[in-house]
């Protein structure tokens, strides 16, 4: 460094030579006349020659030296700013040698004016500030408006900047903060101006860092460094990568600091030597403050409290640059001066504060020629970005609460020796409020979701390479240096650098985790990188809860961003977590950030952590930690040891959590592993699992999670989901909507757990659903319904998943009670009392939970335990073959039972086989769906039956009777027993009347007329013997069977429907009776039949896939991807497997229930035969029905209108029914159906689309590259799908799939968040799946999503509601209006 510029001396005045008073009088007689000729414009100056010129200037240079209290420095102020401007626009004021040689006198004014800026006693008054603010503003004005400075003028310009901001800054302390701020701002303003005009020199760049290198402990200096580089930063971007980057927004006033005139190549040039201008900023925490005296220490003490806050904001403004390169764009909520009281810094303009000091600053003549400069700092929204989302609660003390006893188990026990270790006590506390040694600044931090970095973004090494050596020396500051041992306390020396430590970690976190897909990082950063989270986390669990805060914050992508080697971060994070999710007030974390943000971040870590230890059970975890090898350290061992440790942290952050939206993502997370443990001892893949856990079951051993296996697993999720639900969420109506997800899910999981714990489950959905219909009418809404019908939902599930727990009788009463509530609003058995059916008002909570009971009920009576159907579906046309339904609905009979079922009857005759007898065909259509069923009349069981029996029921008849055939055994009929007289008569048998006691004489005439009858009749009968002839008796045989008589009538007489009271209608009620029949002769009543038959049972959803290579931008490319099996990944194939079964499109038809024949199907195809042409993949159980679709290129260029078509309705339309809750379609023993006619053979295939009552569409894409989901053209391949319903990309919602290296898959998840019920699971953003539960949870997802979105949409009723609407119009339409008489005779005649 230049000596002179180091000293802060400049040109001396001979007039120094002299005694004090000579030169003062000296300065004054000379200034004044000169400083009159300013104000006058018709005075010429005074200086004519240059002898005068330069006599005068060493005049006025010792002027700048006196004191400012009197008017002689103001002066010498005013004349040299003065002749300053003669390079900008010369006056009659301004000598004439001056302007001819403007220059030269310039550069010797400059080093004059150096005077002005020594250090001197009045230094901090207002009016000697003015004089200096007066001459920075001229030479800013200088260097902006002049453009006759030559290269020697520039140096010597930014020379003497260089010089009085030394004199100023370099100090422990300065005269004032804001000229320092303002000095400083001058400089870097006039620095930027000179590279655009004249470059500055090697040397002056060399001799400007070496100069800031020593201001650094100034808040000015790393202030305007930072808003310097980002401006220059905004520019390079713009350069560098175009305008399709992200633009780095800084503000105007900042963005003007950049000459609009320099070239690309000098910004380029300028914005690297600027960045390192400053050096290295963790210098800032290595600075040494040394002085004797005591007054000194104390100010040195005072500046050296601020040096960790300046050190924060160097960070924050490397941070906000990597951001910028990163292409994030964060949106700044906080203004800058909010953190000034804590740096140290103002943003007022200084100017405004000069009459607040009581000083009159009287104006120049000239003044108005020099630009107003403001002491201005960025505004809000300008670079570098201040944090966001502060909380408003003071920081608080170190939390000294303990966690809940069952939290302190799983600790004590399962977490590492840094998490059982006490919390720190608040005694430290009081040393923090020491004045020597004040409480250092916690800045909030950035806790809101960051956007994604832009695919443009520069590499991971290339950042490291410009900021690389900076950050990983700033996360390993650790210790003050320069400060004795006895003046602060050792808590907080360890915490005061923890500001700038969090934002470099948090950094590095973020620069990490935008790895590209195919990026290879340099080895010995990703080395530097784990050592410093391993170090930095081991000691943040102790003593700096802001620096873990901050690693979690920005590392909740870490482990699913193929990062080589990043596993061996497994154990430093399961400790972290345990820290953050075991805690359940978080205390220490309140006063700098959201503990609910915090804990969003450890949750979705948590989530990519879980599949890692099943993924890798045998990677050892044998890492270097203080210094020794951990193999006895509680971190040893393999990744399956650490299974116990995650389960207790899920489980403990369940119950931990407070926040609805993150418990949600914890439910997600447990059916995920349940899931994967479940597949996995299916696999059979658990057997070396005993002996590399016994180390770690050991550990497990008394915390709340005794074994990790899935049934125990199951059990102990399903325990606490239930209690929880019933006891604390159930207020809560997003949550409880999740938790039955969950439950639903779990339900699916294939475990071996004892039949009462599915059973006490099922008792407890039953009592959510009890608690949520008894709630006050207050309380009621569309939420609350919404969440009963989910409630009954998820009790189907139950009951089809497992339909032996209705073979329990308490169960199976429990769930018709629930039902019963359901429909009619109230229970029959109430306590002690109970209700008949005929009693109860019919009051149900609302219609929609009152459908949901009805569906329950026909889960109870007809799906449980009856999935897969079996049978062949089957309508008029399929039983009897006709081509044309008009022929086929001639022969068959309809009725309506109960006003919701259709019965079709065809009577089938008797047969020429002997064993044949009539049958009758029954077509069962209900809300339900469609049934068909064979009925035969027998007159015995045909059971244990022979061949002749079956002949006949009657005997032969045998010969005549003969009078003496036999022994004829005489006995005496009798009503009562014979010992009856012989017991004595009591009052009691008085009590009934005799029959002659209690007749009318209405009732006696009657009786006379029976004994007479009964007279008459035994004369007959002693007729024979009173004549004395014999009479022959014949043997009664019984009529030989009818063989042709109406079944139809039979069947309905034999369910009770032929009565008066079931076919009168009622005619004061006018409602219908319980059985009416149906004209179908009437026309389009077999097009009714159809359109019925159409509609489907079960919730129908649809869902396309695609797949998206490496860089691929437009939908034609992707469509062409599922062509052929080589331009789409084997995983793709295997996942498509397991999404469903093959179905070709024309028929509907089920190929298996099992992926055996989906390589015979799939062929060479990359998926696209799938495209609904020829065949679809589907999924299908008792309650829903998903149609999986992979569009391609063929598919999109065959006509619009036989593409993928969805009617704006709802309802499918495929010539051949598609549902497949017909009878056998998903049976394994499946019939073909017949061969469709030519109308029904149509290549294109019409599905049923959940989302068309809500305009939306659900998409799952598999993509090679992370990066290419922003370029995703979901537009153009919304257009391809050609919906006759128009949706919106923003109602499209989109399952991304990304492949990892380590054989696991990384889920995000792009949706429309403005519903209430946004959230859906079991996939969430940051999830991280196995291969072998991807299929799984993908499908749930789906099932939750469209059923999340048929609860908020009004114009999506169930399939039950929209088939019970349709067969109540049936009726309308065609019910056949004839009498009584009419109807009955009806039913003895053939159709």
């Amino acid at each position: 460094m230049d000596q002179s510029l180091s000293s802060g001396r400049g040109h001396v005045s001979v007039l120094s030579c002299f005694p004090p008073n000579a030169g003062r009088d000296v300065a004054v007689a000379l200034v004044k006349p000169l400083r009159a000729s300013l104000g006058n414009p018709e005075t010429r100056s005074l200086l004519r020659t240059d002898r005068q010129v330069k006599w005068t200037m060493e005049v006025l240079c010792y002027g700048l030296t006196l004191s400012s209290d009197g008017d002689t420095v103001k002066h010498c102020v005013d004349v040299y700013t003065d002749w300053l401007m003669a390079l900008v626009s010369p006056s009659d004021s301004i000598p004439p040698p001056i302007s001819r040689e403007p220059n030269l006198y310039v550069q010797k004014i400059l080093r004059h004016l150096n005077s002005l800026f020594l250090p001197r006693s009045d230094q901090v008054s207002p009016v000697y500030l003015s004089h200096c603010q007066q001459v920075l503003c001229t030479v800013q004005s200088l260097a902006r408006e002049s453009s006759v400075m030559n290269r020697d003028t520039w140096e010597t310009l930014l020379h003497f900047l260089l010089r009085i901001n030394h004199t100023m800054l370099a100090p422990p302390t300065t005269a004032g903060e804001s000229l320092s701020e303002l000095s400083m701002a001058v400089l870097f303003e006039v620095w930027l101006l000179s590279c655009s005009r004249c470059f500055p020199s090697r040397s002056l760049w060399q001799t400007g860092r070496q100069m800031l290198s020593s201001w650094r402990h100034q808040p000015a200096v790393v202030e305007q460094w930072s808003r310097v580089t980002c401006a220059l930063t905004s520019r390079l971007l713009l350069l560098s990568f175009g305008p399709s980057f992200p633009q780095f927004k800084v503000s105007d006033e900042d963005a003007a600091l950049i000459p609009a005139d320099m070239d690309d190549e000098r910004v380029s040039h300028t914005w690297f030597r600027f960045l390192h201008l400053l050096s290295n900023p963790v210098d800032i925490s290595r600075s040494v403050v040394l002085s004797s005296s005591p007054a000194s220490l104390e100010e040195a003490l005072k500046r050296e409290s601020q040096l960790p806050n300046i050190f924060f904001r160097a960070m924050r403004g490397v941070s906000t640059l990597v951001d910028a390169f990163l292409g994030v764009t964060v949106v700044n909520k906080e203004s800058t001066e909010q953190l000034m009281p804590h740096t140290g810094l103002t943003r007022t303009n200084f100017r405004d504060r000069l009459p607040s000091l009581g000083v009159a600053v009287t104006k120049s003549p000239f003044r108005d020629r020099i630009p107003s400069y403001s002491l201005a700092r960025p505004r809000s929204g300008s670079a570098p970005p201040n944090p966001v989302n502060v909380l408003s609660l003071p920081s608080a003390p170190p939390s000294t609460s303990s966690p809940p006893t069952h939290i302190r188990r799983l600790k004590a026990v399962n977490v590492s020796k840094a998490t059982s270790k006490p919390p720190m006590t608040s005694s430290s506390h009081h040393h923090w409020k020491s004045p020597t040694c004040p409480l250092p600044y916690c800045p909030p931090l950035y806790s809101s979701p960051r956007p994604a970095p832009s695919p443009l973004r520069c590499n991971v090494d290339s950042l490291l390479h410009l900021f690389g050596r900076w950050l990983f020396d700033a996360a390993l500051v650790s210790r003050d240096s320069g400060l004795p041992a006895d003046q602060c306390d050792v808590t907080m020396m360890s915490e005061r650098w923890a500001a700038g430590r969090a934002e470099a970690c948090g950094t590095l976190c973020r620069i990490f985790t935008c790895k590209k897909t195919a990026e290879d990082i340099v080895p010995v950063y990703l080395s530097r990188f784990y050592l410093v989270l391993m170090q930095v986390l081991q000691e943040a669990e102790e003593a700096c809860p802001l620096v873990l805060a901050s690693i979690l914050l920005n590392s909740t992508c870490l482990f699913c961003c193929d990062l080589k080697g990043v596993n061996l971060l497994l154990p430093s994070f399961i400790s972290a977590l345990e820290n953050v999710l075991l805690d359940r007030e978080l205390l220490r974390f309140k006063g700098f950030v959201s503990p609910v943000d915090l804990r969003r971040a450890s949750i979705i870590i948590l989530l990519s952590l879980l599949p890692l230890p099943l993924q890798f059970p045998s990677v050892q975890t044998e890492v270097l930690l203080d210094r020794r090898l951990s193999g006895d350290d509680v971190t040893a061992g393999n990744f399956l040891s650490l299974k116990p440790r995650l389960i207790s942290v899920l489980m403990g952050a369940l119950q931990t959590e407070t926040d609805a939206f993150n418990t949600q993502i914890v439910l997600s997370a447990m059916l995920n592993l349940v899931q994967d443990s479940a597949l996995l001892e299916a696999a059979g893949q658990t057997q070396q699992k005993t002996e590399s856990q016994r180390s770690g079951t050991r550990r497990a051993r008394g915390n709340g999670v005794q074994s990790d296996s899935a049934g125990i697993l199951w059990v102990q999720f399903v325990r606490l989901l239930t209690q929880r639900l019933s006891a604390l969420w159930r207020n809560d109506s997003q949550l409880c909507s999740s938790v039955l997800e969950v439950l639903g899910g779990l339900a699916k999981v294939e475990v071996s757990v004892e039949e009462n714990e599915r059973r006490r489950a099922l008792s407890l959905i039953c009592s959510y659903i009890v608690f949520q219909c008894s709630r006050p009418p207050p309380f009621h809404s569309r939420d609350l319904h919404s969440i009963i019908v989910a409630a009954f939902y998820c009790l189907n599930i139950w009951l089809t998943q497992h339909p032996s727990i209705l073979n329990h009788q308490e169960s199976l009463l429990e769930v018709l009670e629930i039902v019963e509530l359901g429909i009619s609003g109230s229970k029959s058995r109430q306590e002690q009392e109970v209700r008949c059916k005929e009693e109860k008002d019919l009051n149900p909570v609302s219609l929609r939970v009152k459908e949901a009971a009805e569906a329950t009920l026909s889960c109870v009576m007809q799906v449980s335990g009856a999935f897969p159907f079996h049978g062949t579906p089957a309508d008029e046309d399929a039983l009897i073959g006709c081509s044309t339904s008009s022929d086929s609905v001639k022969k068959f009979r309809y009725f309506v039972v109960d006003g919701s079922v259709i019965l079709a009857m065809q009577e089938q005759p008797r047969g020429p086989e002997p064993v044949s007898c009539l049958s009758l065909r029954v077509l069962i259509r209900g809300p339900s769906g469609c049934h068909t069923w064979t009925l035969e009349h027998h007159l015995q069981p045909r059971e244990g039956t022979t061949h002749t029996q079956q002949q006949t029921l009657i005997p032969e008849p045998g010969g005549a009777a003969q009078e003496d055939a036999g022994i004829r055994c005489g006995f005496k009929h009798q009503l009562l027993p014979e010992s009856i007289d012989s017991v004595p008569t009591v009052k009691a048998d008085l009590s009934i009347p005799e029959l002659h006691e209690s007749v009318t004489k209405e009732v006696q005439k009657q009786l006379e007329c029976v004994r007479a009858a009964l007279k008459r009749c035994r004369q007959v009968e002693a007729h024979p013997k009173v004549s004395g002839q014999s009479a022959f008796t014949m043997t009664c045989r019984p009529p030989p069977p009818v063989t042709k008589f109406q079944t139809a009538r039979v069947f309905l007489s034999h369910l009770g429907l032929l009565t008066p009271e079931t076919v009168k209608e009622s005619s004061t009620s006018g409602v219908q009776p319980q059985l009416v029949s149906l004209d179908s002769s009437l026309p389009g009543f077999s097009e009714d039949l159809r359109c019925l038959d159409r509609l489907a049972s079960r919730n129908c959803d649809s869902v396309f896939v695609f797949y998206m290579r490496a860089g691929q931008k437009t939908a034609a490319e992707i469509l062409r991807n599922v062509e052929s099996s080589s331009s789409v990944s084997n995983h793709y194939l295997d996942f498509l497997s397991s999404l469903g079964w093959p179905v070709e499109a024309g028929h509907g038809q089920v190929v298996s229930m099992n992926s055996s024949e989906f390589p015979a199907v799939l062929g060479d195809s990359g998926g696209g035969v799938f495209n609904g042409e020829r065949f679809v993949l589907k999924y299908a159980d008792a309650l829903t029905e998903i149609t999986f679709i992979v569009p391609s290129s063929s598919s999109s260029s065959s006509s619009s209108s036989s593409s993928h078509r969805v009617q704006s309705s709802g309802v499918a339309e495929p010539e051949m029914p598609l549902n497949l809750q017909s009878p056998s379609e998903l049976g394994k023993d499946s019939v073909p159906r017949p061969p469709s006619s030519p109308a029904e053979d149509m290549k294109s295939f019409h599905f049923t689309s959940s989302f068309v009552g809500s305009e939306s569409k659900l998409l799952i894409v598999w993509v090679e590259r992370v990066e290419d989901i922003d370029s995703f053209p979901l537009s153009d391949l919304l257009s391809e799908t050609k919906t006759e319903t128009l949706t919106s990309t923003s109602n499209a919602l989109l399952i991304f799939i990304h492949p990892l290296k380590s054989g696991l898959y990384r889920i995000c998840f792009h949706g429309n968040t403005a519903s209430k019920f946004s959230l859906v699971i079991p996939l969430v953003n940051g999830s991280v799946l196995s291969k072998r539960s991807l299929g799984f949870l993908v499908r749930e997802t789906v099932i939750n999503c469209c059923y999340r979105r048929r609860l908020e949409s009004d114009s999506a009723p169930p399939p039950r509601v929209r088939r019970k609407q349709t067969i109540s119009d049936i009726i309308l339409r065609y019910r056949s209006h004839c009498s009584e008489p009419a109807f009955y005779a009806a039913l003895f005649q053939d159709p």
